[in-house]
């Protein structure tokens, strides 16, 4: 593939799975800190931490996400985009994966050779609760979704009341 048709290829992976809120897109009075290594969402106002929730992850390997299908949990800063009540998860809070630092990060890997020219982005990833009767899964620290986080249904329930869209994610390691 010649520069011309990479840059094409890389280009409408780009508009087709980008996020482009920006920051004025919404103001919230909270912010989120999603810790991996500890397995925990924390919630926090203006004047400090407010409540801590465990929760669980894509797969055990706890690194950042590097393409669609490596059930990784993206690293970075997010922004809450989406509300809705789930189905089949209870609550879900979908979030700006990928957004303009997450693509450069791809592109990145893409250009040294980290990831493949074939690799997809991804994307859908949210915070959401867990199947029905299944919340044991938090309690002992199964990651087993898809690169979203996951915690128990009565605890996203309780996020989902306090958390509008627009509220910042920081996601680390």
């Amino acid at each position: 593939m010649n520069r011309t048709g990479t840059f094409l290829f890389l280009s409408i992976i780009y508009f087709t799975n980008t996020s482009f809120f920006g920051s004025s897109y919404s103001k919230s009075a909270y912010y989120i800190v999603i810790d991996k290594s500890d397995y925990e969402l924390q919630v926090f106002d203006a004047e400090g931490w407010l409540v801590s929730y465990p929760v669980v992850f894509g797969n055990d390997d706890q690194g950042d996400k590097m393409c669609q299908g490596d059930r990784k949990t993206p690293e970075g800063t997010f922004t809450i985009i989406s509300k809705k009540i789930h189905n089949k998860w209870c609550r879900y809070m979908g979030i700006d994966y990928p957004n303009r630092e997450s693509f450069d990060t791809y592109i990145k890997r893409i250009q040294t050779g980290i990831l493949p020219t074939t690799a997809k982005i991804g994307g859908d990833i949210g915070i959401h609760g867990t199947w029905p009767r299944e919340e044991y899964a938090v309690d002992q620290f199964q990651n087993w979704t898809l690169g979203c986080i996951s915690l128990k249904n009565e605890h996203v329930q309780q996020l989902f009341k306090i958390i509008p869209v627009g509220t910042k994610i920081t996601i680390k390691r």
